[in-house]
């Protein structure tokens, strides 16, 4: 297995996978409220056998190219993660996400994470439009949004009921000649 640095803090992104299925639900366990208050990943993951099918169904996307799930750790820990919510190769589509637990927010860490796979999937896969989506209460996951670069193509009213309430979601993006941009040093 692989570990990719994400800076001096020594924190790392990793894949999250199936057999990892027991860290995942007590990293879900420990951030549930949380995580829960604006994505239905602490909602689908509340067992074993949960966390496990949900891992696997992200093994199964990346053995056919349409998404990809990575953990992110500190100091051996799991706190969070980014994904490819769905990839589509052929139209040059992504969908990024993300979430962390409590204790991790606030250090960068999703940024970073996004970076790589961003990069990966715009340098390696031809990616040409990763897409962001964040309910518009969700301030935190909209910073995300502007320091990856993205620019807000719009706001879907009302498109999404979350644990009884409907919710406005913006929608975010970067083409790859923007992420390029964005990515090279000033």
């Amino acid at each position: 297995m692989y570990a990719i640095s994400l800076g001096d803090d020594g924190a790392e992104l990793r894949p999250l996978e199936p057999w990892q299925a027991e860290e995942f639900l007590t990293h879900m366990d420990r951030g549930r409220e949380s995580i829960g208050r604006y994505i239905p990943l602490a909602d689908a993951v509340s067992d074993l056998e949960s966390a496990r099918a949900f891992l696997q169904g992200y093994a199964d996307k990346a053995a056919s190219d349409t998404g990809r799930i990575y953990g992110i750790w500190t100091d051996g820990k799991l706190v969070g993660g980014v994904l490819f919510r769905t990839m589509d190769i052929n139209q040059g589509t992504a969908e990024a996400g993300c979430w962390l637990e409590p204790s991790a927010v606030g250090k960068g860490l999703v940024t970073r994470a996004c970076r790589v796979i961003i990069d990966w999937a715009v340098e390696e896969r031809g990616i040409h439009r990763v897409e962001w989506i964040a309910a518009a209460a969700n301030e935190a996951s909209i910073a995300v949004a502007r320091r990856l670069g993205m620019t807000k193509d719009g706001v879907l009213r009302e498109s999404y009921l979350r644990r009884g309430e409907w919710q406005n979601r913006e929608i975010w993006s970067v083409l790859a000649p923007e992420w390029r941009a964005h990515r090279k040093p000033s």
